[in-house]
């Protein structure tokens, strides 16, 4: 629930989408996450973001990210600093559901929260191996999270009210493969499922 995905100027304004979908889930949000710090579960955030000089961007995804009406694109100056880049105010995470201290945040290069992160190790190390999982947008960082950790034999779990992607209708694809085949990628819930449940 990085700024650049959740407020005005940040990069998917800049790709020519409303950030009404992404924000219009904070509250569920909110109120998930609160539940799950009193009960004690462990709770872990991602950023998407490259290094400053983009030495980890590959040209191909450069070129495709200012593919849009803009022309702009990850590492362009925009309101909230350059786009997708570590350490901008853009690539920090919205203050509705900012990290307590001792809630690690995994920056991640590219969609996925496994790949080039030491994310699987913090995971293994506090011994969880099912995952609930939130955030912007479904059908990107959230899907390739999912697929990744699914691989890894984690029991995922995506919380469908509680993600959200630049169209309703990428959303519901979304949301609709996990399911498929009996669930080849995990389970589906609402927030109000899991809190009735805590």
């Amino acid at each position: 629930m990085q700024r650049d995905f959740c407020e005005e100027g940040g990069y998917l304004t800049h790709q020519g989408y409303s950030v009404a979908a992404t924000r219009a889930i904070i509250p569920t949000l909110q109120n998930l996450l609160a539940v799950f710090r009193k009960q004690g579960y462990p709770i872990f955030h991602t950023r998407e973001g490259h290094r400053a000089d983009l030495s980890d961007l590959p040209s191909r995804e450069l070129f495709r990210s200012r593919n849009n009406p803009s022309g702009l694109g990850i590492g362009d100056s925009g309101p909230l600093g350059r786009l997708l880049v570590r350490g901008e105010a853009g690539h920090d995470i919205i203050s509705e559901l900012y990290p307590l201290p001792g809630e690690p945040i995994i920056d991640k290069p590219g969609k996925g929260a496994f790949t080039n992160t030491d994310f699987d190790l913090l995971l293994r190390v506090k011994g969880v191996k099912d995952l609930i999982i939130c955030g912007v947008t479904t059908d990107v960082c959230v899907s390739t999270t999912m697929r990744e950790a699914n691989d890894r034999g984690y029991d995922c779990l995506l919380v469908e009210d509680c993600c959200a992607a630049s169209s309703k209708t990428l959303h519901l694809a979304a949301v609709e493969m996990v399911k498929t085949e009996g669930g080849i990628f995990g389970a589906v819930a609402k927030a109000s499922d899991l809190t009735e449940i805590l």
